[in-house]
This record gives structure tokens, sequence and C-alpha cells, in this order.
């Protein structure tokens, strides 16, 4: 057999061979023989991954200073990952988006569930913004780029390198335009009926949450006539979709104001300004100041971000999700509807379902749970990788 180009890491022998093959992503440090060779290599490498018997796994990404020290990229370990290696990974991708979606609005890549361990890549109209999450996938931002360029209609690529994910793999926090111009001003972009306004360079994360997009829809379908507080609400998120589903006013609250000015911007465009109001302020107390004064609504949203991001903040993330039910369930006019969302991955869906049902509780409100919604469909579930089924979202009616 022809030796391998790449360098060798092998698994300890009691470590689960099995799992890789049955297609488990990742292999922690503690799974893998860290001699001082294998220390050596230089992070973000593409190494050959081995059994404890020195059978061929794969290839990997690998980084021995990360906790997920090597992600699996190929089962065949004469593939090059090269420009057309990616061109293929990113083809089959967008084949399944343009399936799904009529404009070129939505995540295009969605990291191990896309074949791209570690790599998120949002799409907005011509402009592609991508989070290299993973040393291996920084490596290789250039064949990366080269790929996305191949796709129709592509001509800009911004790197946003914001995020924990980075700073967990040794990563800079420094973004960059890889390739064309980037924008000068927030995108427009066309979802449930609404405007919203996308900040692509200083906005969160790649600018807008296409993750949602589904239950926003679904909260649209209850909003018909309803007065609708939106808290955690960014750029407008539920608060413009429900006003598109015919909410007679939505309030939104965020910490951030400049992400409220893009909501009313989003709001004014759509034609909505006259229903929308925003308000700046931290949620929780917030949500008590709107209490006191004696403030309820049809319908009341809370998607926060992420409050348990690893299982040591679970917790104290758990306590917080019931705070906010509790906090926010008072608000809500008999027969209303209350939504709550979580995108801690760290907290499934059993724990924040039941720390949800506590605050409800706490708040001496009863509820009956009539939708359970998660990531819409741009954003796949690896069935191997339970974090990748990070977003829920609960609808209930109190």
């Amino acid at each position: 057999m022809t030796p391998s180009p790449f360098p060798v890491v092998r698994l300890k022998p009691k470590a689960d061979a099995r799992k890789i093959r049955h297609g488990s992503p990742w292999i922690f440090d503690n799974e893998l023989v860290l001699d001082r060779r294998t220390k050596n290599i230089a992070p973000g490498s593409v190494a050959l991954l081995e059994d404890a018997e020195r059978r061929p796994l794969g290839l990997v990404g690998f980084n021995a200073g990360s906790r997920i020290a090597a992600r699996m990229l190929e089962r065949d370990v004469t593939a090059s990952i090269d420009a057309d290696w990616f061109e293929a990974r990113l083809r089959r991708a967008l084949a399944l988006r343009e399936r799904l979606f009529e404009a070129p609005f939505y995540r295009l890549v969605h990291a191990e569930a896309d074949g791209l361990p570690g790599v998120v890549i949002d799409r907005f109209g011509e402009t592609l913004v991508l989070q290299p999450n993973a040393a291996w996938a920084e490596a290789l931002l250039e064949p990366i780029t080269a790929a996305l360029l191949r796709l129709d209609g592509v001509t800009a690529v911004l790197k946003n390198a914001s995020g924990r994910a980075r700073a967990l793999e040794g990563l800079d926090a420094a973004s960059a335009v890889l390739c064309g111009n980037q924008p000068d001003a927030p995108l427009p972009v066309q979802m449930n009926g609404a405007t919203y306004m996308a900040d692509l360079t200083g906005g969160q994360k790649t600018g807008l949450f296409f993750d949602q997009r589904g239950n926003q829809a679904f909260a649209a379908r209850l909003a018909q006539g309803a007065d609708v507080l939106d808290v955690f609400s960014h750029v407008g998120g539920f608060a413009l979709a429900a006003l598109a589903g015919g909410a007679k006013s939505a309030l939104a609250v965020d910490g951030s104001q400049p992400a409220l000015d893009l909501a009313c911007e989003g709001a004014r465009q759509s034609g909505f300004d006259a229903r929308f109001d925003a308000r700046q302020g931290d949620a929780f107390e917030t949500l008590a100041a709107l209490a006191e004064e004696g403030r309820s609504f049809d319908m009341v949203i809370c998607d926060p971000p992420a409050f348990a991001p690893s299982k040591k903040a679970l917790d104290a993330g758990l306590r917080a999700y019931e705070r906010i039910a509790k906090l926010a369930a008072p608000l809500v006019r008999e027969g209303g509807y209350l939504g709550l969302c979580s995108c801690s991955h760290a907290a499934d869906l059993g724990k924040f379902r039941a720390a949800s049902s506590r605050g409800i509780g706490r708040a001496g409100r009863s509820g009956q749970l009539i939708h359970t919604g998660f990531a819409g469909p741009d954003h796949p579930l690896m069935p191997q990788l339970a974090e990748s089924g990070y977003l829920k979202a609960l609808f209930f009616r109190l």
C-alpha cells in the first residue's frame, strides 16, 4: 500500500472505533494517542486517522490544542482535500437549498451536517458570510474561497471570526473580506412577508438568523389581530413576521440599540412602522417593568441567546430559561400564546421544556403545548451529533 501523504493520528486501544465507523464526526483529545510527534502536527492539518490496530478510518482535520482534536472530513483516505473537493461538498449543499428556497437567502452550509465540520456559511444573494470555526477550515481558507466563487451568482465572500467556537480552537477574532466587496449598508432580506435588514459586517454572527424562519412563520399564523411582544428581538425576528401575519401591534425588545435600529428600518421598509415599536433594555428588567406598567399582550415570544452554551453552564442556563418563562407568562392575556426558544445545545428538548413549564407554573399560569419547532431545513441535523440540533421553540396557549 502506498504510504499516506498525511500525518497519522491513532485511536487509543480502548477508544470506540465503531462510533466513528457509524458516522460520529468528532474524536476527542482523550480518545487519541497524543505523543510528542502527534502534538507537533500543525493545528489545522489534514491527518489520516487510524484505529488502534492501524486500520484507516478516514481523513480528519486535526488540532491537538482543541478538546475536539479531530473532525472527520472524508472516509476515502486517498482523497485530496482541495478546491475540487470543497466544490463537490458545496454543490451538494446548494442543491438542497435551491430546492427549498426561491431566493438565494439561506444557510448554505451547516457544518458537520453538510460534511464540512465547524464551517458555517450563510448566503445573502451574491454575498456569502463564512464562519471557519475549526482550525482545519482556517488553514484551508484559500481553497474554500476558490470553491465558493465557482458557485453561480457568488461575487463576494466575507469571513466572520466572531463567536466562542473559534477561541476554543485557538483561533483569532479577526474578520476579513476574502473576495469581492463588503456591502456598504445593511442588506434587505425578504422572509415571511417582511423585510429584514441584515448587517453582514457589524451585526451579530452573520447578520441574520435564518434558523428561526419556520418558527416565525408559525407565530405569524397566530398573530392575526394580536398585540405582540418580541423579547430578544434582534433585528425584529418574530415581531416583523407577526406584523406580516396581521398583528395589530408589535413591541420589539432588545439590549442592542443598533439591532433595534435595523428592526425599525425593516418595519419601515415593510410598511409596518405605524404598528411597530421598539424598546431598548435588559430583557429580564424590561419584562418586570412591563408587568409593573400593567401591560399585557396576546402573544409574547422570547428568543434569548444561548443561556447554556456548555455542559458546565447547564444548571445556570436552565434557571435562566425558567426565570424568563416566569416573567413572560404573566404578560400573556387569557387564551393568548407564549413562545419560548433556546439555542443552547447543552439544554436538550426535555430539559428546556421542563424548565419552561416550571417557569409558567411558578407564574401561576397553566398552558397547553401546541407546537414544538426546530431550526429550518437549511440547518439540517446530523443524527450522530446531538449538538447539530441546537434550536428548540415551544409555543404554549395559556
